[in-house]
């Protein structure tokens, strides 16, 4: 087998990218449960260099609030990578993380589920 094959096929490329994206890191800085709402900040809509591409569409993407899970959807890729990115993201103040109000016994509250119930009908 060609390397660059498989890589142009896409054969070994899923097994390589979501480690390439993450810089090699497999877990995020900050706890990010699929349900979390991230937005673009102030800083993020003015990010211009220092940032990889993914990143500036993904802070494009947040200028409206969208999950966790949203993220992961609409970018294409792995939850877990988008955790680390989201994070990431958020360390640096490009993005806010918005932490769910928690509903009767430390469950999530009924307006969360409906915004969550809406975003993924969206999908």
């Amino acid at each position: 087998m060609h390397w660059g094959t498989a890589l142009e096929d896409g054969g070994a490329a899923g097994l390589v990218r979501p480690y390439f994206r993450t810089h090699g890191r497999t877990r995020p800085t900050r706890d990010l449960p699929v349900e979390t709402l991230v937005s673009t900040t102030a800083r993020g809509r003015a990010i211009t260099r220092g940032s990889s591409q993914e990143e500036s569409e993904i802070c494009v993407l947040c200028r409206t609030s969208q999950s966790v899970a949203e993220v992961a959807a609409r970018r294409r890729i792995p939850l877990g990578v988008a955790r680390v990115l989201l994070s990431d993201l958020a360390d640096r103040g490009l993005v806010a993380v918005h932490t769910a109000k928690m509903g009767v016994g430390n469950r999530p509250s009924v307006d969360l589920m409906k915004r969550i119930l809406h975003g993924l009908s969206r999908l």
